[in-house]
Formats: C-alpha cells, structure tokens, sequence
C-alpha cells in the first residue's frame, strides 16, 4: 500500500507539473457550484476558514477564494506540483489569504481549526484513505463540515468494463505514448458526445454540461487523469458514506452526480 500510494502521488507530481493552469470553465466557481450542490451552497463559505486536500496546481483553492472564504490551507503532497501551487496562488487576487502545506493528507497541521473540509477529485487516488479522513475529522471545529467528490461505481460499470483493462497498459507507458493514446480516446470521445446530442447514451449528461463547455486542452486533461494514476477506486455508495461515518461525522448525505460521482457530505457534531 505504502508503495502504492507514493507511486501515485509521483504521477500527479509529474502530470501537474505538465499540466499547472486552470484555465476556464475548468477552474470557474461556476463549475465549484455545480459540484457541491444540491449538498452546499457556495454562498455558505463567505469568510469561512477552509481546507483543500490534494490541490495540486490550485484549481479548487481558486474558486474558493472567488466564493469569498477568509482562508483557504491548501494541502498537497507531491513536490513539484507543490511548486506549481505556490506559483499559481501568488497570481491570485487574495493570495495572502492561502497558507500552502507540503504534507501528505494524514500528515498536516493547522493554525486553527477549520469550517469546512473539501477534497474533490483525490480520495479515490488515495489507497487507505481512512488517516486522511481521520485528520481532516481531527482538523474541524465541532460542527464543521466536510465534503468529499468521488469516482462512482454506480452508473459506471459499462465504462469501467472498458476503462479497466486499458488502465492496466496506460499506468505503464512513458508520457509521450500516453499523450498518443490520450488523443485517440480524445477523438473518439468527441464522436461519442455527437452522438449523445440525438442518442440516449451513458454519460450524456456529464459529457454536455460538464465536460464539453471545457477547452479542448482540459478535456483531454480530463481523459489524462482517468488513464496515468497508479491507483484509482470507483466507490459505491455505501463506500463512500462509510469513509465518513468511520472517522466520526454524522447525518452523512451522499449525492449521485450526473450518475457518474459521488458527493458526500458529514458534519462533525457539536
């Protein structure tokens, strides 16, 4: 396990020095709100002390900085994507609002506790995620909230079928074949969400309204973090309310996004 998880943290380490903007519809508050919601509302963080677990080049810290929180503790493990966030962050209006913490997600400290929890896109990367879920538990005020984005098992089992078995050639190939191979799924993803425009396909509802308002750069991006991680979990449902309701949180919600993800919500109690 414990190879495991620092080989992957080597491949984000090298996938978000290659790719370090967030540029868009990709890094917008719009695309944070379509995330969390129905489970939070954006409005809710106004001047609230928050923490990003896995931030890599800074996507989510921008947005919620642009949903006005006081401060954002951004943590994120992997050295040169690390550096990327600290470039990236110094450009943002607001900067000295964001304390970054090269740390790995069970292994970081802050100065106070905190509101809310966020981690989206990185605990399905993560091999045992049970410490990291324990420190963000440990990390919150009484009351404070938290809020995980995860693969989905559910709604996904034709594209797993698929995905699987390429996963086990792609974690393998050097960057340059994988950008090769990135590109033909790419193409062929383009000619599928045509298709989805007149037919009833899986996916058609992300493909429209999450993935395609993108650039063309950022969903390929996209297709990239599906096919270089080492290590990536597609959870059910009772999966993720268990990764939550294990480290303590309570009146645990879990939210079926587009049929593809899952978001899962947990209060720490009082």
């Amino acid at each position: 396990m414990a190879d495991l998880d620092t080989k992957t943290i080597a491949d984000f380490d090298d996938q978000w020095t290659r790719y370090s903007d967030n540029e868009g519809w990709y890094g917008s508050l719009a695309l944070f709100q379509d995330i969390i919601d129905p489970l939070i509302d954006a409005d809710e963080l106004e001047n609230k002390r928050v923490v990003d677990i896995g931030s890599g080049t800074g996507r989510i810290v921008g947005m919620l900085l642009e949903a006005g929180v006081s401060h954002v503790d951004a943590v994120e493990p992997a050295e040169g994507a690390f550096r990327k966030l600290l470039e990236n962050v110094a450009a943002m209006e607001r900067s000295d609002a964001v304390h970054c913490i090269n740390a790995r997600g069970d292994a970081w400290e802050i100065a106070e506790p905190a509101d809310y929890v966020f981690s989206i896109g990185v605990i399905q990367f993560i091999p045992d995620p049970d410490p990291t879920v324990k420190r963000c538990f440990d990390s919150l005020k009484p009351g404070g909230e938290i809020f995980f984005w995860l693969y989905s098992h559910e709604g996904n089992e034709l594209y797993l079928s698929f995905i699987k078995p390429i996963r086990a050639i792609t974690t393998r190939l050097p960057h340059i074949a994988l950008v090769s191979f990135n590109w033909l799924l790419y193409l062929i993803l383009v000619v599928y969400r045509t298709l989805s425009l007149v037919l009833p396909l899986p996916l058609k509802r992300y493909l429209n309204q999450v993935w395609w308002p993108m650039t063309p750069r950022k969903r390929r991006l996209v297709i990239y973090d599906q096919l270089n991680p080492s290590y990536a979990k597609y959870h059910k449902r009772h999966e993720a309310i268990e990764l939550l309701e294990k480290a303590g949180f309570v009146d645990v919600k879990a939210h079926h996004r587009h049929g593809y993800s899952w978001c899962v919500w947990g209060r720490k109690p009082d």
